[in-house]
């Protein structure tokens, strides 16, 4: 059994594969992405506008009232004796009916001499509502009545040393105004309110917890919508993707079904008259390449006869040719060599068929690439030396084996070297040999006119020449290289070309130790050592 790490990573390949190829999960994920950005962005603001609204309100309802409270305190101050009255038992008249209503109304008091000491409340004997820690009041709103000082509120924490009824622990709103007490020789005292915050804090987390609640319900909304409208667009898309796969694959008869009368519909009528013009024209090109391939045949398999008759009276002339005069000589010279390129010719063409025809079989046996590089240079050592160049072998000591027809490797190998000998401009060719446990190659490399742009990948074609002005030493047909890369097609293995203008060209075949196993590299490179050097 796999791990847990494995596991997850096995998980992780396959969910990342879904979402490369699912449109549909990328288009309800982007779309739900968006939306719950947009949503945050709406929920947030709607969110600070309502703190603040709230706020603002208990803001203004809290100042209001303690203004009241303290207008009361002074209108009751003002009818109040002067020093006929003990200063303490004025502090308490004055203390405790406030004391007394905030019970009922929800806040707490206190009232504390304005001396400017610096010092907290405590240290100035203030009254206050038991219970209330005087930490409550910040430390920059005492300061700011240590003198003369008009009514001012700032935000608070609110802490208690023993339940207070109706002022709970948390944030809250502290109102300070000065009042002077008749009885304590006109001294200023400061009066403190603290309003708790709590029921706003709770209607802010309510409005919060909707906010939420309904955002959630939109995102799957959302999310729905996206995944049915994307469903909608994608289905028919798979549907075609689907068929244009059996198309692919020979099917041609397959059609999208149309459905409706929208761009959808508009979209498989279109494919399906696409579909029905390109099989039609691949069964005219199948009719047409199938009576080239007849025609090729019966007319290759024609000739075989006539041939035969002109092959005997052009060997009896030949024979005869020293008994000519000159210019006769040289007709009967020229028939013979002309015959025996038209047997190669048809030959060729006949192999052609064979191949257009699948009717092409492999003799395997196991070959040694290295005896058939040096069997090929023997065969063509003639016509290099005609050429005035050179056919190099470097090959590994030991047998370099691979399961082959040595009669069509010879000929690939044979039809490469010929080439290079075309091209080669008198500089020497090399034939390198190479393999390992997985496959065998062999590459002719030479030193001549090269391949330009493009060229590599059309010099298989059949009849194809790079220079068409430029004339054929070897005599060959035009169709070696075709021929050569269905032999190697019929082996499983390759037959690549790389050449570069003024450089020379370098053509590799490599095929596999056995027949029927994939290849995977070739143990020679594509392009040569020195090319690379060069470059």
């Amino acid at each position: 059994m796999s791990s847990p790490p494995e596991r997850a990573r096995h998980g992780v390949r396959r969910a990342l594969t879904f979402w490369r190829r699912s449109v549909q999960a990328r288009v309800v994920a982007s779309t739900v992405l968006l939306s719950a950005a947009v949503v945050g962005i709406v929920g947030a603001f709607l969110m600070q506008q309502t703190r603040d609204g709230l706020v603002d309100n208990r803001v203004d309802k809290v100042v209001a009232e303690a203004l009241n409270e303290t207008a009361d305190v002074r209108t009751k101050l003002a009818f109040a004796p002067g020093t006929d009255v003990d200063e303490s038992r004025q502090q308490d008249d004055l203390i405790e009916p406030i004391i007394s209503r905030g019970a009922s109304r929800g806040f707490a008091a206190i009232l504390s001499p304005s001396e400017a000491t610096g010092g907290r409340l405590a240290d100035g004997g203030a009254k206050f509502t038991q219970g209330l820690d005087l930490d409550s009041v910040p430390l920059s709103l005492q300061r700011h009545f240590d003198g003369p000082a008009s009514t001012a509120w700032t935000f608070t924490d609110i802490r208690t040393t023993r339940p207070i009824p109706g002022l709970p622990e948390g944030p809250g709103i502290v109102v300070a105004s000065q009042v002077t007490l008749p009885a304590d020789n006109n001294d200023t005292y400061t009066l403190y309110y603290l309003y708790s915050l709590d029921e706003e804090r709770g209607t802010l987390a309510l409005v919060g917890r909707a906010l939420l609640t309904t955002a959630a319900l939109l995102l799957l909304l959302v999310a729905g919508l996206a995944w049915l409208v994307a469903r909608q667009v994608v289905t028919p898309v798979r549907m075609a993707r689907r068929v244009a796969e059996r198309l692919a694959a020979g099917q041609l008869q397959e059609r999208l079904r149309v459905t409706g009368e929208d761009d959808l519909a508009r979209l498989a009528m279109s494919f399906n008259q696409m579909a029905s013009n390109l099989q039609k024209q691949i069964r005219q090109l199948e009719e047409l390449s199938r009576l080239q391939r007849r025609f090729v045949a019966d007319v290759s398999h024609e000739l075989r006869t006539p041939l035969t008759t002109v092959r005997m009276a052009g060997d009896v002339l030949h024979d005869a040719r020293r008994s000519f005069d000159p210019d006769t000589l040289r007709a009967a010279e020229l028939l013979q060599t002309e015959l025996d390129r038209f047997e190669v010719l048809l030959a060729d063409l006949l192999e052609i068929s064979r191949f257009d025809a699948g009717a092409a079989v492999l003799d395997a046996e196991d070959v040694d690439l290295v005896d058939v590089a040096h069997r090929v240079v023997d065969m063509t050592r003639a016509l290099a030396e005609q050429r005035d160049t050179k056919v190099l072998v470097t090959g590994p000591a030991h047998a370099c084996l691979a399961e082959a027809d040595v009669r069509r490797v010879e000929r690939i190998v044979r039809n490469l070297v010929t080439n290079a000998i075309d091209h080669a401009e008198r500089r020497d060719i090399h034939l390198l040999v190479g393999g390992d446990e997985h496959s065998a190659a062999i590459a002719v490399r030479d030193h001549g006119v090269g391949l330009g742009p493009g060229e590599s990948a059309m010099v298989f074609n059949r009849f194809w020449r790079a220079d068409p002005a430029r004339a054929r030493t070897s005599g060959g047909t035009g169709l070696g290289l075709s021929i050569s890369l269905e032999d190697t097609r019929l082996h499983g293995g390759w037959l690549q070309a790389w050449g570069r203008p003024g450089e020379g060209s370098q053509f590799r075949l490599t095929l596999p130790r056995r027949l029927g196993q994939p290849l995977r590299h070739s143990p020679l490179p594509l392009v040569p050592v020195d090319a690379k050097e060069s470059a």
